[in-house]
């Protein structure tokens, strides 16, 4: 089991970042926080700084200065764990919305995490150990109606994780791609059902369990880490179906 005792998260300052920065801390990893609003790293470093070494690196990772400051970051100070959870999601038909949210959105999910695992891999492994922990999202899985952006740049999350962890094998360093369905974040706005609803009962999940998960499949050196029975089910089924089946069933749904 690997036991890592340093990390660096992106997109720290709310939601699934937030939490797993909590369950890190609460298993002894010294933290390096990184997220665009310094006054939320800030709270959330006082929180967790009674437990463990904390620092924080505000930076907007669209931001070209801003993602150079983290990588170089990682040059000075390797981290044993990476983190790459920073991402957004757009919703809407591509051609009705604005050419620049999609792109940010890119540059984001894909660019940023992109860089900073490359910059992160080769002292991992040179050491023989370490991680990286990408957040993807079941919806990278398929073709989604309102969220092309969002889904594309999340299949390639996916399969840029599992490519690199074949690549890896043998090394000591392994990867973990997290694949979440509804999630309780700040990403889902308003949209998000009342928990105590059927839906949110037994579809929506909890940002803290999730962070949980995850970690857990990190510490045990899984590649694929799907939280919730319901949604691994889905998860087998959207990968044992024909393509044509998938794009068919996806065209009914909004987003994941």
């Amino acid at each position: 089991m690997p036991g890592y005792r340093t990390a660096l998260v992106t997109g720290a300052s709310s939601g699934i970042g937030a939490e797993i920065a909590r369950v890190l801390a609460g298993r002894g990893y010294a933290l390096t926080l990184v997220a665009r609003r310094a006054d939320r790293l800030e709270e959330l470093a006082s929180e967790l700084s009674g437990k463990v070494a904390v620092d924080v690196v505000p930076a907007d990772l669209v931001d070209d200065a801003g993602i150079a400051a983290v990588e170089q970051r990682l040059r000075d100070s390797p981290v044993e764990l990476l983190v790459n959870n920073a991402g957004v999601g757009t919703g809407g038909a591509f051609h009705t919305l604005p050419l620049g949210g999609e792109l940010h959105e890119i540059s984001l999910n894909v660019l940023a995490l992109v860089r900073l695992t490359r910059v992160a891999l080769p002292s991992m492994v040179e050491a023989g150990r370490g991680g990286v922990l990408n957040v993807s999202s079941l919806a990278g899985d398929q073709p989604l109606r309102g969220s092309a952006t969002y889904a594309a740049s999340k299949a390639y999350v996916t399969t840029f994780s599992e490519s690199i962890a074949a690549e890896l094998r043998g090394t000591g360093v392994h990867i973990t791609v997290l694949k979440p369905g509804f999630t309780y974040t700040e990403m889902g706005g308003e949209e998000a059902p009342d928990p105590s609803s059927f839906m949110g009962r037994h579809l929506w999940r909890q940002a803290d369990r999730v962070a949980r998960d995850a970690v857990d499949a990190v510490e045990r050196g899984r590649l694929i880490c799907v939280p919730g029975g319901q949604w691994k089910a889905l998860n087998g089924l959207v990968q044992a179906l024909p393509r044509p089946v998938v794009r068919l069933l996806s065209s009914r749904l909004e987003q994941i």
